[in-house]
């Protein structure tokens, strides 16, 4: 489900990564970043440049607690 848009930033979690440790994908276009969120950390760059990874790091790091919240709330783990 996507969780949050932030200007082009679409932000979602995928059923299938129940397993995984709590992460966000973030998507702009045809491109897809994972980050993962205790810590923040880029997990995939997606085709997004060095710079752009940057920006969405900052807004990932911005609203984790939001994004945990969703991801416990969704996965119930």
């Amino acid at each position: 489900p996507t969780v949050l848009r932030i200007g082009p930033y679409t932000f979602f979690f995928v059923s299938l990564d129940y397993p995984e440790p709590p992460h966000v994908h973030v998507r702009r276009e045809d491109m897809v970043a994972k980050f993962w969120l205790n810590p923040v950390v880029l997990q995939r760059a997606g085709g997004f440049s060095r710079t752009e990874l940057n920006h969405i790091a900052t807004l990932v790091a911005e609203n984790c607690e939001y994004l945990l919240e969703r991801w416990y709330e969704f996965f119930g783990h």
